[in-house]
């Protein structure tokens, strides 16, 4: 059972990345996956999840209008498409993956975790 999430990179401020979230040894479509970020010196911070029931959403504040999660069961993948990027954007972000019919908020429920992937926002 894997996660590995892709994507990531170097873009200027006010551009986008779409990251990926694939996995391998197990099907997506009843699992919650969350999108969260670290950056250096801080607490990894919830970005954003999407249940495995009826696709809802949640995103948190800062990113709220700027970014869009998306899961494509066919292809057992989560996309974050993330545009209008900040400097204060920049983390490392992992994907993560919980066996739950509703969206999860809280890191300490997800059961499955991605290595990780890093963006950078600079010009």
């Amino acid at each position: 059972v894997q996660l590995q999430a892709s994507g990531g990179g170097l873009v200027q401020p006010g551009g986008s990345l779409r990251l990926s979230c694939a996995a391998s040894g197990f099907t997506l479509d009843y699992y919650a996956i969350g999108w969260f970020r670290q950056a250096p010196g801080k607490e990894r911070e919830g970005v954003s999840c999407i249940s495995s029931s009826d696709g809802s959403t949640y995103y948190a504040d800062s990113v709220k209008g700027r970014f869009i999660i998306s899961r494509d069961n066919a292809k057992n993948t989560v996309s974050l498409q993330m545009s209008g990027l900040k400097p204060e954007d920049a983390a490392v972000y992992f994907c993560a993956a919980a066996p739950r019919p509703t969206y999860v908020r809280q890191r300490y429920d997800y059961d499955y975790w991605g290595q990780g992937t890093q963006v950078t926002v600079s010009s």
